[in-house]
């Protein structure tokens, strides 16, 4: 499965604020840093999906992809995140995707 059926995917949850079908994009032991202290698994990915503001939306571009192995693969992506009520922030995000789910997704905010 190619990384960006993986984070369309991704995206159609987060877009429809619908935290259990974003979680089921990962692994069950995927480790997840957003812009909060870290989690571990889908009950962890799901709570902070559903702590996000709704309205929130996803636009990304794959940056860079790395095959690690068979069934791994590295992307290195730039996710804008829309708000209703304030500015876009602007995100670098590396994804570590395994078969067709998320094992490891690591947010960085970098100053303007």
């Amino acid at each position: 499965m190619s990384i960006e059926t993986v984070m369309n995917r991704w995206k159609d949850a987060v877009d429809a604020h619908e935290p259990e079908r974003v979680s089921s994009n990962f692994t069950e032991d995927a480790i997840f840093q957003g812009l909060h202290p870290y989690g571990v698994g889908r009950k962890a990915i799901a709570e902070y999906y559903d702590s996000q503001p709704i309205g929130l939306k996803a636009e990304y571009k794959i940056l860079e992809t790395r095959l690690l192995a068979d069934d791994l693969e590295l992307a290195y992506l730039t996710v804008d995140f829309s708000f209703v009520d304030r500015p876009t922030i602007t995100v670098n995000l590396s994804v570590l995707v395994r078969g067709d789910l998320i094992t490891h997704y690591q947010v960085s905010l970098l100053p303007n």
